[in-house]
């Protein structure tokens, strides 16, 4: 059997790759300024070209973002225009709507069989369980319970919940140093139980959309598995195909 030939990687994915392991390793901060491309070509002994390839596909990527006249700069979840990339429902009619965040529980447990499938973590292992509520335009719209990996969210409370001012994904950042980078949806479609219709105030057994996330940090290790009802009565998910 003739053994398999070795993967060439193009020079500007390798750099790429010295950048990914920068950002994970925590040496350039969400929201900073990176090194100018000169600077970067200089470190890694390459062209200005070649970095400047690299930093376009991770800005396509939505990993660093670039800001005409100012520079380069890591991808934050504190920044406004970052939560309609995970966030895909959207209003029936003009203009966008600002969620709320309306926490409704939080409590450590032991993973299960799936969770621990899903989050990559031992059967048993701590993990922090999180329920809220989503409002758009003071209405109820989404129910989330969320799983996530105990060992990273030590400390997470209710009450920490509570007080947070921004999306859940900025906390995790701001708090926790956890970085989003992607997620994996499946969506289908389901009836309504009594207690989900109570809290979205909608009837008994009308559709909802069941979207069921498992968001990626750098490494691509599962941090987040999450299982949202929507309702669509006034609103519906959008999803852009390039």
């Amino acid at each position: 059997m003739t053994p398999a030939s070795p993967t060439f990687s193009p020079l500007y994915r390798q750099i790429k790759s010295l950048m990914l392991h920068a950002l994970e390793s925590g040496e350039w901060h969400p929201g900073n300024a990176i090194p100018s491309e000169q600077e970067l070509a200089g470190r890694f002994g390459v062209s200005q070209g070649t970095v400047r390839k690299a930093i376009d596909e991770m800005a396509a990527e939505n990993l660093l973002v670039r800001k005409q006249g100012k520079g380069t700069f890591v991808a934050s979840h504190n920044d406004p225009r970052a939560l309609f990339r995970f966030l895909r429902l959207v209003p029936e009619g003009e203009g966008l709507s600002h969620p709320v965040s309306v926490p409704l529980e939080c409590w450590r447990a032991k993973a299960g069989q799936e969770a621990s499938r899903v989050l990559a973590i031992d059967a048993g292992d701590p993990i922090n369980i999180v329920r809220r509520l989503l409002k758009f335009s003071a209405k109820p719209v989404v129910v989330d319970e969320i799983y996530l990996p105990g060992e990273i969210f030590q400390g997470l409370t209710l009450e920490m919940l509570q007080d947070w001012q921004g999306s859940l994904y900025s906390l995790f950042e701001s708090r926790f140093g956890l970085r989003m980078i992607r997620a994996e949806e499946r969506i289908r479609a389901v009836e309504a139980d009594r207690a989900t219709a109570d809290i979205l105030n909608v009837k008994e057994g009308v559709p909802l959309l069941s979207v069921e996330r498992v968001t990626y940090t750098y490494g691509d290790r599962p941090v987040e598995w999450r299982r949202g009802l929507y309702s669509t009565a006034e609103h519906y998910y959008l999803n852009e195909l390039n």
